[in-house]
């Protein structure tokens, strides 16, 4: 049961971030106004794309449990300058709808962080990559 649990944990925590990749690839040129607010407007391709590639590798290799904390620190830094530069709720007026906002999906990103940290330091159970081709008959 552990295992399937591990692999259950593995496919949500991967889907965010299959998810935001896909996003920012679908809506590049809304993505790319959005880096102009925050004052990312240098090299915008590389840091979108490399945005890109960070969020598709690194959720890729916690869904197949293959160099999970490689993946797991790859993850974390795209998530941590993003959560800190995006999500600042501490600069919008208290007990605004916006303030309201920005700190919901802070503490969700230091949720998502906390099991990122997890990830890094634990090894998947049963059910991943390197474990099917270990025992495939080829």
């Amino acid at each position: 049961m552990k295992d399937i649990f591990d692999l259950l944990g593995r496919i949500l925590l991967s889907f965010i971030f299959f998810f935001e990749a896909y996003d920012y690839f679908a809506y590049e040129s809304l993505n790319k106004n959005a880096m102009k607010i925050y004052g990312l407007t240098w090299n915008q391709d590389f840091f979108l794309y490399g945005a890109i590639f960070l969020l598709f590798f690194g959720a890729l290799t916690i869904l197949l449990g293959y160099r999970m904390r490689l993946g797991a620190i790859l993850l974390m830094v795209y998530w941590i300058p993003l959560t800190f530069i995006v999500h600042n709720f501490w600069v919008e007026e208290s007990g605004s709808d916006l303030y309201r906002l920005q700190s919901i999906i802070f503490m969700k990103n230091l949720a998502i962080m906390g099991g990122l940290l997890i990830t890094a330091t634990h090894t998947s159970g049963k059910y991943r990559l390197r474990r099917l081709f270990a025992t495939t008959n080829v």
